[in-house]
């Protein structure tokens, strides 16, 4: 497995990272047992950067993640967040970024984990009635008491990136990207590399829709978060289609899986991109690693370019009302 810089912080991750979300909320089929297996195949592969947040579950993965690496917890760089609130029966109570929440987030997370410090720290989403300086002061706090080695964002606005990194240095922002969703091409990316900050891009396989898994609704389990997605539903479904089946011409003409080629194409857009795909299955994890060793010319990033060009896709990332919490 090579390795890529996080950031400024003088750490080297895993080119590939490990999303470890559906394995317990919002993707259906998911075991513990399979999960944890998974997450051990992923250690033994070379993937060292494991991502998880106090929300999934809620509260569920980050007890998951921590037992998977008890024992191990030196193979690992632990990234977790903080800041989107749920109560325990999973209700969502909004965005919190005042400090003392920060603080006891910190707390719980480290409990539920298992482990003495956390390696990368984000906010989750950015609270918009908090000043981002208050919040990157109190995870400054945490740097300071040991308890957090460096900080990053998640769906942070470039404005918002500046002011926090003002206050302390944000080694890693977090934001969806993938062929499907290149609008952090725009701003973000070009953040990232002045700054020096590692772009960590989540669902890099379109939420698996990249895959060619899916070609209708009804395959997709009723109680998978998937079915309430705009780009899952109706006529954006059938448009996205398109899209993966040009994904998956391509794959082929290459002799490589879609998800593979997806891989690649995020790997290949710059050496400061992280992705973390997520999954719950060792075979998927497997494919997936391979995609690392997988060289795409000057030629085929065009040709991928020319099937997927930025804003191809239908339907906005998330419904309506969480859409707000999106570049903020």
């Amino acid at each position: 497995m090579k390795s890529r810089k996080l950031g400024k912080s003088g750490l080297e991750v895993s080119g590939l990272g490990l999303g470890c979300m559906g394995m317990s909320e919002f993707y259906a089929g998911a075991t513990v047992e399979e999960s944890i297996s998974t997450l051990h195949r992923a250690l033994d592969l070379g993937i060292n950067f494991l991502d998880t947040a106090d929300m999934y579950g809620p509260f569920k993965n980050e007890q998951l993640v921590g037992r998977a690496i008890s024992g191990r917890r030196e193979e690992v760089i632990l990234a977790t967040k903080f800041g989107i609130v749920r109560g325990p029966d999973g209700t969502f109570a909004g965005i919190n970024g005042r400090p003392e929440y920060v603080r006891r987030a910190c707390d719980a997370s480290l409990l539920r984990l298992g482990v003495d410090y956390i390696d990368l720290y984000y906010q989750h989403r950015v609270d918009r009635t908090v000043p981002i300086e208050e919040t990157t002061g109190a995870m400054a706090d945490l740097v300071q008491a040991g308890k957090v080695r460096f900080i990053g964002l998640s769906e942070a606005a470039p404005a918002t990136i500046r002011r926090a990194y003002k206050i302390h240095p944000v080694t890693a922002l977090q934001t969806e990207y993938s062929l499907w969703s290149r609008d952090p091409e725009d701003e973000i990316l070009p953040l990232a590399r002045e700054l020096g900050i590692a772009f960590v891009a989540y669902s890099p396989l379109g939420r698996g829709f990249l895959t060619g898994r899916f070609r209708s609704i009804e395959d997709i389990p009723e109680e998978d978060y998937r079915r309430l997605s705009p780009r899952f539903q109706g006529e954006n479904f059938q448009k996205n289609l398109a899209l993966a089946d040009q994904v998956r011409e391509f794959a082929r003409s290459k002799g490589i899986k879609p998800s593979q080629l997806a891989l690649a194409w995020v790997l290949a857009q710059g050496a400061e991109i992280i992705p973390i795909p997520g999954t719950t299955l060792r075979s998927h994890l497997e494919e997936n690693v391979a995609a690392t060793v997988i060289s795409l010319s000057a030629e085929d990033l065009n040709k991928i370019d020319e099937a997927a060009p930025k804003g191809a896709a239908a339907g906005l990332r998330y419904p309506e009302t969480a859409m707000q919490y999106l570049n903020v």
